[in-house]
């Protein structure tokens, strides 16, 4: 019998990241919050958490997109109930993923050395 190099936690993430992909759409398009998506998923090896990493289109309101997220994600489990075949959903914990920004931001430092957003406040020559 073949080893299998993926988990459950693995299969059960993605299912999770996709389901929750559509829910949140729904959610920052029904509350007219700035569009946000599921970046990533990590369920607990137990299967009782799940931390829902999310980012955001204006990342200067992220806060409030991760806020909203919170206060509804004991709704957005309860659907989840209902759209997944698992015996329990795990708890909802959002987080910002500011992985996005920190790399546009580094692209912008590499593609203009010496600028503003430089920290050291001085130039490369090329």
């Amino acid at each position: 019998m073949p080893s299998h190099s993926f988990h459950r936690t693995d299969r059960i993430n993605a299912e999770l990241r996709r389901e929750l992909g559509v829910l949140v759409h729904a959610l920052v398009r029904d509350h007219a919050l700035p569009q946000a998506s599921v970046s990533d998923v990590e369920v607990t090896r137990d299967l009782d958490v799940a931390t829902v990493w999310v980012t955001a289109l204006q990342p200067e309101r992220s806060a409030e997109v991760v806020k909203a997220l919170k206060s509804a994600a004991r709704d957005l489990r309860h659907e989840l109930a209902h759209a997944m075949r698992m015996r329990r959903v795990p708890e909802l914990r959002f987080k910002y993923d500011d992985s996005v920004d920190r790399g546009e931001r580094i692209d912008a430092l590499l593609r203009n050395p010496g600028g503003p957003d430089d920290p050291a406040g001085e130039g490369h020559d090329p």
